[in-house]
């Protein structure tokens, strides 16, 4: 019960007053305690009651430090009395926000507002408390939402129903400039759109908001600079109560990297990835810029090996303009582009009209709306310019920071672009032709043929194909080096290309083989193509500082006499170019069917040959080299019995063994045998000094050799001493340092070198002491005339005179007389290799031979 507090009414009246006021206090919504004088609380309405949970039984009469929270409890009468006593009124008359500690220990908020009441000495407060914990929680949502909203790198907005701006956020600040007082009451259209802002999605965008509908689209908007902007537009109508819309949200977001990397990116490098064409993608691209940016005009071109620009894309510049660019060649002050191409730097023209590098074109560009051009050079990873991507405009301007980004993007998925076509037309050529001389190779020759072949056949017009290959080439390669080799090659191949017509095919098969195919080309007229082309071929070549005279031996097949498809065209070649070669080289021959017979032969033969190697068909005999009557030596000579026909030339098994590559395979079984062979005599004690066994120039261009024929003597248990190596002159004139350290290498394992057939072929006496020989062989074809010939005398004396003045042993071979054996050994020579001695003998005959000591006579020629 409120006490009596108010004076100056009668008894009756101050009771219907302090009634009526304890039941309006009891009514109120609000919270409502009283204190006195002492702080006890001495009214606690039922407002109270459901705000702290307390029943005012045990509230009332009890200090009121019991329903403030624990943190201030013991303080509270201590400002409420300094309150009382000093009169100084800080919270009265005011309102704030309080915590509310309740009996069951939750916390509320309430607004509090405080009265103080003076009666006489007697000072009371009364405290008017309303919950506002669900408005504060509100408020501190709203706080969050507004403070996330203005951090959200989206711009936010939020207009009426009548689309109109009743709020944004500071990222939509941020995103298009407009700061919030210039856009409140306007429309989201009329305060960023441009020029080239799409007028169909904003008609969508206002149909939606009319009809309450969400939509999401993309708008070109511009900023309040006026830059161009893309941006993804959300737009989600709120409803009221009721369901009609009372606001609409808008969310915008940047997405012009990600448009440029959505179009530019994905577009462009799917396209290439399905290897869609240049000029295809070239498009894509430049359309997709100006789709990006509506006030650009692009174009994509490339400077070709002429150093021209040529219009790779431009699909909005007028036809005229595109002719007037393409073909230009680049140049500092050649417009743009040009400028661009040739510097390596972007080039600027803000103004076309008053720009003098423009001056040839000006009124052209002009007169089409062309006024400023902005060129940046496409480079390759190694700085090479590839070509130009250029931004023309309408108006004088340069680049805005859209244009600036479009360009970085654009000139690497240029780049991309034309180094893959670069880089596919390598391919091609790798794939095509031949790397060293340009020719078309054997995958496009045939292609090619086949081509003209299909032609041949629907006209019926006749086709000559022709098969070259250069004579001696093997002997260039291992006299003169590769690098020379290759020299003569590619100059053959210039002089095959410039014999050839306008439809003729040239093509390098490998090696030293070349094809020319002649489409309309009869018999007479495919020979006089031959006659001139062998001339061609046999003019002089300078090549690593020596003068090479080159020959071909060339084989012909005609269309349709001796096939109908490239493949039978091309073996028939081959087996005439094989009897042209036979007949000597540096001549042609037509197909015939003979030579089908024998190149079937030659096949069979290869094959055998293979055979024997593999299963010990081939043997060694030994030719002994005498001092007098004293064995020097033996010389391993190649023999091959075959099954069906017999002895085979050792000549022919060499050349057979070099055309189907198995000069490297036969010369190891050479020297293996013939180092098993001298280690099993070695072993019996048959008196056999050294075995000399042959190799070709081409062994010591293989750094390995010392190394092998170290390594073969020392598995059969034998010595450096026991093996002579025989080479021939070529080995001289090779200028590649390399043979000569082999060479030397060689000797320095202390296996003895020896020059054979000295004076056949290419000796250079110049070179001769270049070489560690200890030893040459002069040949058979000066002994033979020695008995009738003093023109052959006097060079074989000088001969010997040379070689006792290098201090080298000479053994004459092919001596078959008395007269000849004399006749060297009175001049110097006293060793000697001929049938004057024997024949070359298989080991068991040879054995017998040193065993029988019968006097030496000269074999009857009709006998050897």
């Amino acid at each position: 019960m409120l006490p009596t507090i108010l004076p100056g009414s009668a008894p009756s009246d101050r009771g219907l007053h302090e009634q009526l006021l304890v039941q309006t206090l009891e009514q109120a919504v609000d919270a409502v305690v009283v204190i006195d004088e002492h702080n006890r609380v001495v009214l606690f309405n039922a407002a109270a009651e459901t705000l702290w949970g307390w029943p005012r039984a045990e509230v009332l009469g009890r200090n009121v430090s019991m329903l403030v929270p624990p943190g201030i409890r013991e303080a509270h009468d201590g400002y409420v009395n300094t309150n009382r006593i000093t009169g100084i009124n800080r919270i009265v008359g005011t309102s704030r926000d309080v915590p509310v500690e309740r009996r069951n220990g939750t916390r509320l908020w309430a607004s509090m507002s405080i009265s103080r009441v003076v009666i006489g000495t007697r000072v009371l407060y009364t405290a008017f408390l309303k919950d506002v914990t669900a408005q504060r929680a509100q408020q501190q949502h709203l706080r969050q939402l507004s403070l996330v909203a203005d951090r959200s790198g989206s711009g936010m907005v939020v207009a009426d129903a009548d689309r109109r701006i009743t709020y944004v956020n500071a990222g939509f600040t941020r995103l298009l400039g407009f700061a919030g007082a210039h856009a409140l009451g306007r429309r989201l259209p009329e305060l960023a759109r441009g020029p080239h802002t799409d007028a169909g999605a904003i008609d969508a965008l206002r149909a939606c908001a009319e009809a309450g509908q969400e939509m999401q689209t993309q708008l070109l908007l511009y900023t309040s600079d006026g830059r161009p902007l893309w941006a993804s537009v959300m737009m989600n109508p709120v409803r009221g109560a009721a369901g009609e819309p009372e606001h609409i949200v808008f969310v915008l977001t940047d997405i012009t990297h990600t448009k440029m990397h959505e179009v530019l990116q994905h577009k462009v490098l799917d396209a290439m990835a399905h290897n869609a064409p240049l000029h295809d993608v070239a498009m894509l691209l430049c359309r997709e810029v100006e789709r990006i940016a509506p006030e650009v005009t692009a174009t994509l071109l490339e400077v070709d090996a002429d150093g021209c620009l040529r219009v790779l894309a431009a699909p909005s510049m007028p036809s005229e303009i595109e002719a007037l660019t393409n073909g230009v060649p680049i140049g500092p002050e050649v417009g743009c582009c040009g400028t661009a191409a040739a510097t390596g730097r972007p080039a600027l023209s803000a103004d076309i009209a008053t720009d003098p590098r423009w001056a040839p074109v000006q009124r052209a560009f002009t007169r089409h709306g062309l006024r400023a051009c902005w060129s940046n050079p496409i480079k390759a990873r190694d700085g090479t310019v590839l070509g130009t991507l250029a931004f023309y405009y309408r108006e004088p301007r340069g680049p805005d920071a859209l244009h600036e980004r479009l360009v970085d993007m654009g000139l690497h998925l240029c780049a991309l672009l034309l180094e893959r076509e670069r880089e596919r037309a390598h391919i091609h050529q790798l794939a095509y032709y031949d790397a060293l001389t340009g020719l078309a190779n054997r995958s496009m020759l045939r292609t090619q043929a086949e081509r003209r072949l299909h032609e041949a056949r629907r006209s019926g017009a006749p086709l000559a194909l022709l098969f070259i290959d250069l004579d001696r080439f093997k002997q260039v390669n291992d006299t003169q080096g590769h690098p020379a080799g290759d020299a003569l090659l590619s100059a053959v191949a210039a002089r095959l290309q410039d014999s050839a017509r306008a439809g003729d095919v040239a093509a390098r098969m490998g090696g030293d083989e070349f094809v020319l195919v002649l489409p309309q080309c009869g018999a007479s007229q495919a020979a006089a193509a031959a006659e001139r082309l062998l001339a061609a071929v046999a003019q002089p070549v300078e090549a690593e500082g020596a003068v090479l005279y080159p020959g071909a031996s060339l084989g012909i097949a005609m269309y349709p006499e001796d096939g109908a498809d490239a493949d039978n065209l091309l073996r028939c070649a081959d087996l005439a170019m094989y009897q042209a070669k036979s007949a000597g080289g540096q001549c042609y021959r037509f197909y015939s069917a003979e030579m089908n017979d024998q190149a079937q032969e030659r096949s069979r033969l290869e094959s055998d040959l293979r055979a024997a190697l593999r299963s010990g068909g081939l043997a060694l005999h030994y030719q002994p080299q005498m001092r007098g009557q004293a064995l020097h030596g033996v010389e391993a000579l190649l023999r091959w019995t075959h099954p069906q026909h017999g002895p085979i030339p050792p000549p022919r098994v060499v050349e057979t063994a070099q055309e189907c590559g198995l000069l490297d395979a036969l010369t190891q079984w050479v020297l293996q045998e013939a180092c098993r062979q001298m280690a099993d005599w070695r072993r019996r004690g048959v008196a056999v000094p050294r075995v000399s066994v042959n190799l070709d120039a081409g062994s010591f261009l293989d750094s390995a050799l010392p190394d092998l024929l170290a390594g073969t003597l020392a598995a059969h248990g034998l010595q450096p001493a026991d093996l002579a190596v025989e080479i021939t002159e070529a080995v001289m004139l090779t200028p590649d340092p390399a043979v000569l350290a082999t060479a030397r290498a060689v000797r320095e394992r202390g296996i003895a070198l020896s020059l054979d057939d000295f004076g056949t072929g290419y000796s250079s006496l110049g070179a001769l002491h270049r070489l560690p020989i200890g030893e040459i062989k002069l040949d058979g074809s000066f002994v033979q005339d020695i008995e009738t010939s003093a023109t052959v005398r006097s060079l074989a004396c000088a001969v010997l005179h040379i070689a006792r003045g290098l201090e080298l042993s000479v053994v004459a071979e092919g001596v078959e007389t008395e007269a000849q054996r004399s006749f060297l050994a009175e001049h110097g020579c006293p060793l000697h290799q001929g049938y004057l001695y024997t024949r070359p003998l298989p080991p068991q005959a040879l054995e017998a031979w040193l065993a029988d000591k019968s006097p030496f006579h000269s074999i009857p020629s009709e006998a050897r």
